[in-house]
Order: structure tokens, then sequence, then C-alpha cells
């Protein structure tokens, strides 16, 4: 049995709290000992491949499962369920009635949550004419494409003005064009003071949208806390392109240097970018180019979660249209 914390043991700068989350299905441990906090008010990516465990961890958050073993506070809410009515969740397996408008899908959602039906209705419109959908809502479902149904979904998931929102895969099968609508709306809603918790397997979405994020492999958090600490964890790369090939000054450069096109490039010098750059002048190596690259989410991904986890990561989804 689940021993529920003291509310006094949890932090009220954070929307959502996790200690030590277990989650066992027969023989599988799905999610083994996750620990993390997400801050009130910020954009938070869970980030791994598929199978990772992302979405299982969501559903414990949300009390949709509950754990094998560990806590989590949600809210200010030990048990999560009593905190539905002020969270918004787009669960990765979409599901509408087809034979419902866009406007009363939307609505219905609301009502869900607990809002008067009216009132929800009169949401509905609200947010499809702010998103510049206001001629779908009379459109059924069923006449809405793939992409187009995904996105009365997510207005659903937003039209009770939930304090947390938690969006599982929600780029997922989406355009280039409603990928860029839907970051908008989440950075909208967090400038709001809004706490979004999303899933993703694209590196890309994270390092454009979140403050932090938690890295999950195989179960297990590899990394929990800011963008930038997660990249800071690799040394910058240094890119060089010089007049002379050979001279003094090479002993400036780093053994494991490699030369690609005349350009060389190596990780910064622990002893940073002066000491460098005098060895190169006094050498006479004829500085062409000199360029200090700080690493990408996507290469400290590879050094916190490994180059399998990052190559799944990889793969390529269906758009749908």
């Amino acid at each position: 049995m689940l021993r529920q914390a003291s509310p006094q043991s949890w932090t009220s700068e954070y929307a959502v709290e996790a200690r030590n989350l277990v989650k066992d299905f027969a023989e599988k441990r799905a999610v083994d000992g996750l620990s993390l906090e997400v801050p009130k008010g910020s954009i938070f990516g869970l980030l791994g491949p598929n199978g990772a465990g992302k979405t299982t961890t969501l559903r414990m958050l949300l009390g949709i499962i509950e754990p094998s073993s560990g806590e989590r506070c949600v809210l200010g809410h030990t048990r999560p369920i009593e905190a539905a009515h002020q969270i918004g969740y787009l669960p990765e397996e979409r599901g509408l009635y087809p034979s419902m408008n866009a406007r009363e899908g939307i609505a219905f959602m609301g009502a869900l949550r607990g809002m008067h039906l009216s009132a929800a209705r009169r949401g509905a419109d609200q947010l499809l004419e702010e998103n510049g959908l206001g001629d779908w809502a009379k459109k059924p479902i069923r006449n809405l494409s793939k992409g187009m149904a995904q996105t009365v979904q997510l207005l659903g998931t937003l039209v009770h003005d939930p304090r947390l929102i938690i969006l599982d895969e929600p780029f997922s099968g989406l355009d280039p064009f409603n990928q860029g609508k839907l970051e908008r709306v989440i950075r909208g809603r967090a400038a709001d003071g809004v706490t979004v918790i999303f899933s993703t397997h694209v590196i890309a979405h994270a390092e454009r949208l979140c403050e932090q994020i938690a890295i999950i492999a195989a179960g297990k958090v590899a990394f929990n806390g800011r963008v930038d600490e997660a990249r800071a964890k690799l040394r910058p790369i240094v890119r060089l392109r010089t007049r002379e090939t050979n001279g003094p000054w090479r002993s400036a450069i780093p053994s494991d240097a490699r030369n690609e096109g005349g350009e060389w490039i190596f990780e910064l010098p622990e002893t940073g970018p002066e000491p460098l750059l005098k060895a190169l002048i006094d050498g006479g190596a004829g500085i062409e180019t000199l360029a200090i690259e700080r690493p990408g989410l996507h290469e400290a991904f590879v050094a916190i979660a490994g180059a399998a986890a990052a190559r799944a990561m990889d793969e390529p989804e269906e758009i749908a249209p």
C-alpha cells in the first residue's frame, strides 16, 4: 500500500513533485525510481524515446494509474484525482465523438471538467476565434482531418482554464505550421502563469520551448534540470580555420582535434579562449575564422542518455494532413 506524504513535506513552489516513483506491469518495470520537480508557471519537458516510460509517468502524476511505490504531489494534492478539475490533459491516444461538431466537442470536454455546458460553449467559441478557427465550429468532427481533429481536442483540453496542462506527445502527427501554432499556445498559457508539462521524443521541441527538462531513458531519470545546465555538461566546440597549415601554434590545438576540409574542430580547452587565441597569434597561425559554439540539446542528450536512445529519438513519424 502506498504511503501518503504529509502536506508539510512538499514544497509549495512546485506545481508537481514526484519522489522515487516505481511502476511494475507483471514482469516489466516501466518506471524505476523516478523523481522530478516542476516549478509553478514553467514549461517542463519529459524527453525520451518511445517506450522510455514517459506516458506511464504522466498517468501516475494524473492519478489515472497508481504507482507500485513512491509518492507524488500535484497542485498541493497527494491524491492527484482531487486536482482533476484544475488540470487539462491531452492523452497520446486521441478520441472525440465523431457525430459532434467542433464546438460541441470542445464544450463537452469542458463539461467533463465541471463547467456548465453554456459556459463551455462560450469558451469553445472564444478559443476557436482566438486561434483563427471560427469557421470550424459547425464542422462535424468526422469530417475533420486528423490534424484538425487533434487541434480540436487540444482546445478541449484548455477550455476550462486549467492551472496545470499535461500534454502527451502533443506534436505527434502535426505538420510544421500546426506545430508552430501549438508552440504559441503553450507559450501563451505559460505567460499567464499556467504550468505546462509535455512529453516528446523530438529534441527540437524541448529545446525551443522548455525552461526545464527531465531526460528519461529505460524508466529512469538520467537528467532533471534546466536546459542550459544539460548543455553545459559538454564543453563548447571550437571551429578554426587558419592561413598557415603548420607552425608552433599547432601545440595549442588538442591532439584529438579533427580537420574537416581545412577547418579544425575541437573542444574548447579548460583554460578558456584567451590562452588559445594568444598561442595562435604568437605562433603565427594567421586566423581566418574562429567560432566557439555551445553544444545543442541533441549533443547533450547523446552524452546523457547514450547514442542508442538518441537514435530512437530520431525515428521519423507520420504527419497528419
